[in-house]
Protein backbone atom coordinates (compact mmCIF):
# COMPACT_ATOMS: atom_id res chain seq x y z
CA UNK A 1 0.00 0.00 0.00
CA UNK A 2 1.18 3.51 -0.83
CA UNK A 3 1.93 5.88 2.02
CA UNK A 4 2.62 9.49 1.05
CA UNK A 5 4.88 11.64 3.20
CA UNK A 6 5.42 15.39 2.97
CA UNK A 7 3.78 18.56 1.80
CA UNK A 8 4.62 20.43 -1.39
CA UNK A 9 3.66 23.83 -2.78
CA UNK A 10 2.83 23.68 -6.49
CA UNK A 11 1.52 25.93 -9.24
CA UNK A 12 -1.55 25.25 -11.34
CA UNK A 13 -0.90 25.92 -15.03
CA UNK A 14 -3.34 27.65 -17.40
CA UNK A 15 -4.90 24.30 -18.39
CA UNK A 16 -5.54 23.19 -14.78
CA UNK A 17 -2.59 20.82 -14.51
CA UNK A 18 -0.45 20.27 -11.44
CA UNK A 19 3.02 18.77 -11.52
CA UNK A 20 3.01 15.75 -9.21
CA UNK A 21 6.04 16.16 -6.93
CA UNK A 22 8.74 13.61 -7.67
CA UNK A 23 8.73 12.54 -4.00
CA UNK A 24 5.07 11.50 -4.33
CA UNK A 25 5.71 9.82 -7.69
CA UNK A 26 8.48 7.73 -6.06
CA UNK A 27 6.13 6.77 -3.22
CA UNK A 28 3.43 5.42 -5.56
CA UNK A 29 2.93 1.68 -5.48
CA UNK A 30 3.30 -0.20 -8.78
CA UNK A 31 -0.35 -1.30 -8.45
CA UNK A 32 -1.57 2.27 -8.94
CA UNK A 33 -0.43 2.27 -12.60
CA UNK A 34 -0.27 6.11 -12.43
CA UNK A 35 -4.10 6.15 -12.13
CA UNK A 36 -5.89 8.26 -9.54
CA UNK A 37 -9.37 9.17 -8.41
CA UNK A 38 -9.90 12.78 -7.36
CA UNK A 39 -12.89 14.00 -5.36
CA UNK A 40 -13.93 16.57 -2.82
CA UNK A 41 -13.03 15.80 0.77
CA UNK A 42 -15.88 14.88 3.11
CA UNK A 43 -14.86 17.26 5.91
CA UNK A 44 -12.69 20.02 4.45
CA UNK A 45 -12.78 22.35 1.45
CA UNK A 46 -10.01 20.51 -0.37
CA UNK A 47 -9.63 17.77 -2.96
CA UNK A 48 -8.47 14.26 -2.20
CA UNK A 49 -6.33 12.33 -4.65
CA UNK A 50 -6.46 8.55 -4.22
CA UNK A 51 -4.05 6.27 -6.10
CA UNK A 52 -6.04 3.58 -7.88
CA UNK A 53 -5.08 0.83 -5.43
CA UNK A 54 -6.06 2.94 -2.40
CA UNK A 55 -9.37 3.86 -4.05
CA UNK A 56 -10.06 0.14 -4.54
CA UNK A 57 -9.21 -0.50 -0.87
CA UNK A 58 -11.56 2.29 0.25
CA UNK A 59 -14.35 0.88 -1.90
CA UNK A 60 -13.82 -2.57 -0.42
CA UNK A 61 -14.28 -1.11 3.07
CA UNK A 62 -17.38 0.77 1.99
CA UNK A 63 -18.89 -2.25 0.20
CA UNK A 64 -18.43 -4.31 3.34
CA UNK A 65 -20.42 -1.75 5.37
CA UNK A 66 -23.07 -0.61 2.88
CA UNK A 67 -26.44 -2.06 2.04
CA UNK A 68 -27.62 -0.40 -1.19
CA UNK A 69 -31.21 -1.25 -0.27
CA UNK A 70 -30.90 1.01 2.78
CA UNK A 71 -31.86 4.56 1.79
CA UNK A 72 -29.32 6.27 4.10
CA UNK A 73 -26.53 3.99 2.90
CA UNK A 74 -27.45 4.72 -0.70
CA UNK A 75 -27.41 8.50 -0.01
CA UNK A 76 -23.99 8.18 1.59
CA UNK A 77 -22.64 6.20 -1.35
CA UNK A 78 -23.99 8.75 -3.82
CA UNK A 79 -22.52 11.71 -1.91
CA UNK A 80 -19.20 9.94 -1.38
CA UNK A 81 -18.87 9.33 -5.12
CA UNK A 82 -20.36 12.64 -6.30
CA UNK A 83 -18.02 14.61 -8.54
CA UNK A 84 -15.25 12.03 -8.44
CA UNK A 85 -13.16 11.60 -11.57
CA UNK A 86 -10.45 9.25 -12.77
CA UNK A 87 -7.23 10.98 -13.81
CA UNK A 88 -3.84 9.80 -15.00
CA UNK A 89 -0.32 11.14 -14.75
CA UNK A 90 0.75 12.42 -18.17
CA UNK A 91 4.19 11.94 -19.74
CA UNK A 92 5.41 15.15 -18.07
CA UNK A 93 4.39 13.98 -14.58
CA UNK A 94 1.32 16.24 -14.45
CA UNK A 95 -2.27 15.61 -13.42
CA UNK A 96 -5.21 17.44 -14.99
CA UNK A 97 -8.05 18.37 -12.64
CA UNK A 98 -11.35 19.80 -13.82
CA UNK A 99 -12.19 23.45 -13.30
CA UNK A 100 -15.42 22.35 -11.59
CA UNK A 101 -13.46 20.61 -8.82
CA UNK A 102 -10.97 23.48 -8.54
CA UNK A 103 -13.87 25.90 -8.13
CA UNK A 104 -15.48 23.77 -5.40
CA UNK A 105 -12.18 23.70 -3.49
CA UNK A 106 -11.55 27.43 -4.15
CA UNK A 107 -8.28 26.60 -5.90
CA UNK A 108 -6.69 29.20 -8.15
CA UNK A 109 -3.01 29.32 -9.06
CA UNK A 110 -1.20 27.91 -6.03
CA UNK A 111 -1.87 24.65 -4.22
CA UNK A 112 -0.39 22.65 -1.40
CA UNK A 113 -0.28 18.87 -1.78
CA UNK A 114 -0.18 17.01 1.54
CA UNK A 115 0.58 13.32 1.88
CA UNK A 116 -1.78 11.64 4.37
CA UNK A 117 -1.03 7.93 4.52
CA UNK A 118 -2.61 6.48 1.35
CA UNK A 119 -3.99 9.71 -0.10
CA UNK A 120 -2.93 13.21 -1.11
CA UNK A 121 -4.95 16.26 -0.14
CA UNK A 122 -4.92 19.17 -2.58
CA UNK A 123 -5.55 22.52 -0.93
CA UNK A 124 -5.79 26.08 -2.10
CA UNK A 125 -2.62 27.64 -0.63
CA UNK A 126 -4.71 30.38 1.01
CA UNK A 127 -7.16 27.95 2.63
CA UNK A 128 -4.37 25.64 3.75
CA UNK A 129 -2.42 28.50 5.33
CA UNK A 130 -5.49 29.51 7.34
CA UNK A 131 -6.64 25.99 8.27
CA UNK A 132 -4.16 25.00 10.97
CA UNK A 133 -4.58 24.81 14.72
CA UNK A 134 -2.21 25.96 17.44
CA UNK A 135 0.44 23.64 18.80
CA UNK A 136 -1.39 23.51 22.13
CA UNK A 137 -4.70 22.61 20.45
CA UNK A 138 -2.93 19.95 18.39
CA UNK A 139 -1.43 18.46 21.57
CA UNK A 140 -4.91 18.31 23.14
CA UNK A 141 -6.31 16.66 20.02
CA UNK A 142 -3.47 14.11 19.96
CA UNK A 143 -4.11 13.30 23.61
CA UNK A 144 -7.85 12.96 22.97
CA UNK A 145 -7.36 10.65 19.99
CA UNK A 146 -4.23 8.72 20.94
CA UNK A 147 -3.69 9.32 24.64
CA UNK A 148 -3.22 6.05 26.42
CA UNK A 149 -4.17 4.03 23.37
CA UNK A 150 -0.89 3.83 21.49
CA UNK A 151 0.31 0.27 21.04
CA UNK A 152 3.88 -0.09 19.80
CA UNK A 153 3.65 -3.82 19.15
CA UNK A 154 4.57 -4.26 15.46
CA UNK A 155 2.38 -7.33 15.19
CA UNK A 156 -0.73 -5.22 15.83
CA UNK A 157 0.11 -2.69 13.12
CA UNK A 158 -0.89 -3.71 9.61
Amino acid sequence: MTSFIGDHKCKVDAKGRIMLPSAFKKQLSPQSNDRFIVKMDIYEKCLVLYPWDEWQRQHKIIRKNINTFNQDHNKFLREFSKGSAEINIDSNNRILISKRLFDKAEINKEVVLIGLFGKIEIWSKELYDSSGITGKDFAKLADKILGGSINYNDEDIS
